[in-house]
């Protein structure tokens, strides 16, 4: 058994999908629908330890994480197991955090954010669940994109094409506010999912 299972056998996880406890080596840094994550504080590197029921999900991110490892943009992967990979931590801020704090968003970073997908797209990936959360501009302004595992789903996924409509058509006008409240980037994100929002929308 190496460290990073010791490290991820240490997470438990109650069945409400709630944390409970886990080694003192690693630092809570974020929570999402299928797993919690962690910096390994020892080192840059983030664990991602999978729920129960999204076990499945801990393979198919891993094996598309490997399709990617030579595009920059991309997190390196370090090692995988039955319910936890491991892969870079990065250092900087989400495009959610940026839009929250009021760090403006260069067009640079959108044009990047294209280009990085389309070298996903030569590996024979369908880039989707492309959201505010999932984007980083590191501290050396570097592009990085996370959550890689529903890259490879068949249906069609608008949610990059709308935020880009939202860019180009709202965010750079000089009346849009550049600081939104997480409380309301929250609801239009809920409100775009359940598709009662427009085509577009900042979320």
């Amino acid at each position: 058994m190496n460290n990073y299972q010791v490290l991820a056998n240490s997470v438990i996880i109650n069945k409400k999908n709630r944390l409970v406890s886990h080694d003192d080596s690693l630092k809570h840094i974020g929570t999402g629908r299928s797993a919690f994550v962690f910096k390994i504080k020892s080192c840059n590197k983030a664990i991602k330890v999978f729920f129960p029921e999204f076990i499945d999900i801990a393979k198919e991110e891993a094996e598309i994480y490997q399709m990617l490892q030579n595009i920059a943009y991309y997190p390196s992967i370090y090692d995988a197991g039955l319910n936890y990979i491991v892969i870079d931590y990065i250092e900087g801020s989400t495009l959610f955090e940026c839009v929250s704090q009021g760090k403006f968003i260069q067009p640079t970073h959108i044009k990047e954010i294209d280009y990085a997908l389309s070298l996903a797209i030569e590996q024979g990936l369908n880039p989707s669940d492309i959201h505010l959360r999932n984007l980083f501009i590191s501290k050396n302004d570097e592009i990085i994109i996370i959550d890689v595992a529903r890259f490879r789903q068949n249906k069609k996924c608008r949610q990059w094409h709308d935020l880009k409509k939202t860019y180009y058509r709202l965010y750079l006008k000089r009346f849009f506010p550049k600081k939104i409240s997480t409380i309301y980037l929250n609801i239009v994100a809920f409100l775009y999912k359940k598709g009662l929002f427009p085509s577009y929308s900042w979320v």
